[in-house]
């Protein structure tokens, strides 16, 4: 794992300032402890940074093959080993690197040769003639890109292309719509204005004075007739070799154990082939409701593993949280990111590399909203005059959840479900006041909603199920873009490299042809790892609902988070920037205070404010 940069002046052949370059390295230092190269080539200049994982000796980048082609690379190819045996006529390897499969690969098969790499990744490659930008299929890695006057830069983080001096930060008024309804920015946009993401399963191409983006690869649902016996063992057989091709390292390993179901179906599989003791990590709060670790000790007690754990208290949490955002790069309101922050330096104190359980959920339907999707198309489905009875029922439940389903029950599909994060508008509202000033509202109405941006989503997904829609939409927005934003952000910070095995893209493709019978059933999801693991596992992680890294956000602004909101989210400044209405604002933390719960928006406005202090105004923590 590393930190790339770049810079390309393919419109004015430009030379690269080093000095650019240096910076934005630098900024990158916490992805790339053990070395530092830069590459010059007039217009065209690399930066990389360098976590040393695979040849630690050998594969120092920018790295050079005999024909001139060079590359900087973020990531692991896994399946490198196989690939250099495939590779051996085309080039004399020199290192056991896999960065130098890559170059091997380019040489052999051109810029198709991202659909032969298993792995988790973020390239640049320049042949002399033509740049190569690529990126992983399911976006584990990120990479981000800006057109300026003289070409374009690009970085494995956005604060990079800000170091670059190639871009003036501020904020795109089009992206806040997106993250006002999820809570994070999807797709290509960013909060930053002219900086954009290189999607999943995408290459970009710059040469002859233009640029293209492709798509190299597409996840496609189409459920097949599988009978379960067969399922079940060609599910075990998938999840098996993504574990051992994610073991190989040159430097310790470890798993994040959080005691839910996922990472203990990783720690249970990959026990079975070690011959050493495996170290395992957890992070809870200390809390009736917010503490897994009695579940982690029961997988860590079965298999015997080294096991430590670390605690997050309100002040550390509150001492974290301007770091945070800082590492997020973009406002992203994922709570859970303080906590894998916590355990992500815990773990780089005894280890270099760890896996995790990240991605079940995606492609095994594990989310409870599904199966609240799910009633609520059988609810639109029965006679109008029992949906009036039920709707008028249900609206009266002192049940949050339940009146907020049963809002959206007349909903079309696009509209009903935005995505697992999706916070309904009127929560922006208190007694008629809105938390968002008249200003950045009639700014927003510019640009296309949220909601109509979904839909163009929800049409290419057209046909394919119920369940299947909405993991479609997921698997493009909330995992690249939150899930896997807040893994490799909050690892990377303290120099940790996170694998998360249930993304081997095989692994990926195959769930999506499963039937929805073999992902929920008697509506729980993650219905084959369930039956793969029960009798790996200890009942209770089995049984147990999924909780995720819980974070007390809403006892937090009761307490210590109450006046530290107040101090930023009331001050001139905020009032000053015409985002926040602060009188609403207040009345939304006394309201919290006293009972109500207005919690996620309350941290949502405090995210947005610290990164626009942090970003925009240059307050780096």
């Amino acid at each position: 794992m590393c930190g790339i940069a770049g810079i390309y002046n393919f419109r004015t052949n430009r030379p690269v300032d080093r000095e650019s370059l240096e910076r934005m390295a630098r900024v990158q230092a916490h992805r790339g402890p053990d070395d530092e190269g830069f590459f010059l080539d007039g217009p065209l200049g690399f930066a990389h940074r360098r976590l040393a994982i695979i040849s630690p000796e050998s594969g120092k980048q920018p790295m050079m093959d005999e024909g001139g082609n060079v590359v900087v690379f973020n990531g692991e190819i896994y399946d490198y080993i196989e690939l250099r045996d495939a590779l051996r006529g085309e080039a004399a390897f020199r290192t056991e690197s896999d960065t130098e499969v890559i170059l091997a690969a380019y040489r052999r098969y051109g810029t198709e040769c991202v659909t032969h790499f298993n792995g988790m990744f973020g390239f640049a490659l320049w042949d002399g003639n033509r740049l190569l930008l690529a990126r992983d299929r399911l976006g584990i890695k990120p990479l981000y890109y800006a057109f300026h006057a003289d070409g374009i830069v690009f970085a494995s983080e956005a604060k990079a292309i800000l170091e670059s001096g190639c871009v003036t930060p501020a904020l795109a008024p089009e992206a806040l719509s997106p993250y006002l309804h999820v809570g994070y920015v999807p797709g290509e946009e960013t909060m930053f204005a002219g900086i954009r993401k290189l999607p999943p399963g995408t290459r970009m191409v710059v040469e002859g004075g233009a640029w293209r983006i492709e798509r190299y690869w597409e996840l496609t649902f189409a459920p097949e007739a599988i009978p379960e016996a067969e399922a079940l063992e060609h599910f075990e057989e998938l999840l098996r070799d993504a574990i051992r091709l994610r073991l190989r390292s040159d430097v310790p390993l470890g798993v994040f154990l959080s005691g839910g179901l996922d990472s203990s179906a990783v720690v249970a599989f990959l026990a079975e082939g070690l011959d050493r003791p495996l170290e395992t990590f957890s992070v809870c709060y200390r809390m009736a409701g917010y503490d897994e670790t009695p579940y982690a000790r029961q997988v860590a007690e079965r298999f015997g593993t080294i096991h430590r754990e670390i605690a997050v208290t309100p002040e550390s949490f509150l001492a974290d949280f301007p770091r945070f955002v800082w590492q997020m790069d973009e406002p992203v309101t994922e709570a859970a990111a303080i906590s894998l922050h916590h355990v992500a330096r815990l773990a780089r104190e005894h280890v270099t590399v760890v896996l995790s359980g990240e991605g079940a959920d995606e492609i095994l339907a594990g989310y409870e909203i599904y199966g609240y999707m799910t009633w609520l198309e059988r609810y639109r489905a029965l006679p109008k005059a029992l949906r009036a009875l039920f709707g008028g029922i249900a609206r009266r439940v002192d049940d949050p959840r339940i009146r907020k389903y049963a809002a959206l029950a007349d909903l079309p599909l696009e509209a009903r479900y935005l995505g697992v994060s999706f916070q309904p508008p009127q929560t922006l509202h208190l007694n008629g006041a809105s938390l968002l000033r008249r200003e950045i509202v009639a700014e927003m109405a510019r640009f296309p909603s949220f909601p109509e941006r979904i839909a163009e989503i929800y049409r290419q997904s057209a046909g394919a199920g119920l369940l299947n829609r909405m993991l479609h939409l997921d698997t493009l927005t909330w995992l690249p873009d939150d899930i896997l934003v807040k893994a490799d952000k909050m690892s990377m910070a303290p120099s940790l490299e996170l694998r998360v095995p249930f993304l081997d893209h095989r692994l990926v493709a195959w769930c999506a042809r499963l039937p929805e019978g073999l992902k929920r059933r008697r509506g729980r999801g993650k219905y084959l790892l369930r039956r793969s693991v029960r009798r790996r596992l200890p009942p209770a992680v089995v049984r147990r609902s999924k909780m995720g890294f819980p974070t007390p956000l809403a006892f937090l602004f009761r307490g210590p988070l109450h006046d530290y909101a107040r101090e930023i989210l009331l001050d001139e400044r905020t009032r000053a920037r015409k985002i926040i209405d602060t009188a609403t604002a207040e009345r939304m933390l006394v309201a919290h205070r006293e009972g109500a719960d207005h919690h996620r928006r309350l941290w949502q406005m405090l995210v947005l404010e610290t990164w626009m202090r942090i970003f925009l105004d240059g307050e780096r923590p």
